[in-house]
């Protein structure tokens, strides 16, 4: 279904970024692979390529939105169009700490991270996009943006500010038969999760970091922790014409946390 395709992935080099990657490369989408750790991106490209598939490595910083602009454009010449954007670049922020607590600094690192790197790369591949009527963009952000969270504030504001990103281009982007929409995780499983979020709780109630998994897992109407494989399969479904009358959604993707 998605054989042919050519998508964008930022963030691409581990975690789910690179559980997206080669889902969508077992699908048979060509790969513009796009980050600032180009070495870090050659493993999973290796995979890609590995399995029969085609995949460029475009580096660049989502930040500076000139390098978006140009790696839209690298993409465009390798493969001649640019079908689908995956925006997975982005980081957790400071952890545990209250919006007091937070510095100025902290906040505005991980707002130019969450929102303004997924608005350039989203302004870098639009044109092409909008002049061949046809695109699929799917934006990941996280629960913490539909719920909020004690502890997160930056980082629940970054991700409620993409949610805000991605209806309003849904909005203007519909008429040119593009999909935007927004894939919210739960807590991941990998060693973020483990080695920051669980490894916080389990510091400050004196317990393990497997029984705060424990505890966070208890959280869910399915009693399990999200993986990497699950937010990949999410942004599958959202990135092919399954889901041609789907837009401007967020979907949790999240065992029964956010409820929405």
């Amino acid at each position: 279904m998605l054989t042919g395709r050519v998508a964008v992935i930022t963030g691409p080099a581990k975690g789910m970024g690179a559980a997206i990657t080669m889902a969508f490369a077992a699908e048979g989408v060509r790969l513009a692979l796009v980050g600032r750790d180009t070495a870090a991106i050659e493993t999973v490209a290796t995979q890609a390529r590995t399995a029969g598939r085609e995949a460029i490595i475009v580096p660049c910083d989502v930040t500076n939105p000139l390098q978006c602009e140009h790696a839209a454009e690298a993409t465009k010449r390798a493969y001649g169009r640019i079908d689908i954007l995956v925006n997975v670049a982005g980081g957790s922020g400071p952890i545990g700490k209250t919006g007091v607590e937070t510095t100025p600094q902290e906040f505005e690192d991980i707002v130019t991270l969450n929102m303004n790197g997924c608005f350039h790369a989203m302004r870098g591949v639009l044109p092409t996009m909008i002049s061949q009527r046809y695109g699929k963009i799917v934006n990941v952000g996280g629960t913490f943006g539909l719920r909020g969270r004690a502890g997160r504030m930056a980082y629940s504001a970054s991700k409620w500010g993409l949610r805000g990103i991605t209806k309003s281009f849904a909005l203007e982007l519909g008429a040119y038969n593009i999909n935007v929409n927004y894939v919210a995780p739960g807590m991941v499983d990998g060693p973020r999760f483990r080695d920051k979020v669980c490894a916080d709780m389990a510091a400050r109630l004196g317990i393990t970091v497997d029984e705060a998994a424990k505890r966070h897992a208890a959280d869910y109407a399915l009693q399990r922790i999200t993986s990497d494989d699950d937010v990949a399969n999410a942004c599958l479904f959202l990135a092919s014409d399954v889901s041609r009358q789907i837009t401007g959604v967020d979907l949790p993707v999240d065992g029964g946390w956010a409820m929405l």
